[in-house]
């Protein structure tokens, strides 16, 4: 088997993917602190045939689509100050003509609207399919990456940065607006947002509660710190 069979989608069963297996396409989206007050989101997506598929005598994957994008990302105003697109593997002779186009990104916010921007800019014919379509991948990335970006400052700094403790309303409001409507977790009348509202402790992750049970530590006091 081949090493592109990402175990993060597991074959169904009754499936044999080498005989049956005919596409698959991956995203791939990473989030590094280029500085103290800047983002880097990079991110590709990757569509590949199985070995034989096209060339029967073809041991390995063949990639048909290669796109990355690299953006910059200011924090925590969230705008793109920076962008780049590479078609690197592509169908057609002309498929990089598009890449200058995504220098439009410079200058929009990367939080709610995001995705209707981008489809109002690169949809359809105004854009590569495919590096759309990755955009729409990244942007949650960015989002969920503003906390861990804290955390790694935090760190650098001496500090610690556990769960919000925040001690009025408003201030419970502001730390939740980022979150606020994404999801039915986050439903503004739901029993989420009442508890953090009324002034209960936010909930300890379980994907923390599972790792501090796996090291026998205690979740209650979690707090990301050295």
């Amino acid at each position: 088997m081949h090493e592109f069979f990402d175990d993060i989608v597991p074959h169904p069963e009754g499936v044999d993917p080498e005989a049956d297996l005919i596409h698959e396409r991956a995203y791939v989206v990473r989030a590094y602190r280029k500085d103290a007050s800047t983002l880097w989101l990079r991110g590709a997506v990757r569509d590949q045939k199985p070995p034989g598929l096209y060339v029967p005598t073809d041991p390995d994957p063949l990639t048909v689509h290669h796109m990355i994008v690299d953006l910059h990302i200011a924090i925590p105003s969230l705008e793109i100050v920076w962008a780049n697109a590479a078609l690197e593997t592509h169908p057609h002779g002309n498929c990089p003509k598009i890449e200058d186009h995504y220098q439009n990104l410079v200058g929009l916010s990367i939080a709610r609207g995001f995705t209707h921007k981008v489809r109002e800019l690169f949809g359809g014919p105004r854009g590569c399919t495919h590096t759309t379509a990755l955009l729409q991948a990244m942007a949650p990335v960015a989002v969920q990456s503003i906390w861990s970006f804290r955390a790694a400052a935090a760190r650098e700094s001496g500090g610690s940065l556990g769960r919000p403790n925040f001690s009025t309303p408003e201030e419970r409001m502001r730390g939740m607006a980022m979150n606020l409507n994404t999801c039915h977790i986050w439903a503004e009348d739901g029993e989420q947002v009442r508890g953090i509202l009324a002034g209960e402790p936010m909930e300890v992750p379980v994907w923390i509660q599972k790792r501090y049970a796996q090291l026998g530590l205690d979740a209650s006091s979690w707090r990301i710190e050295d």
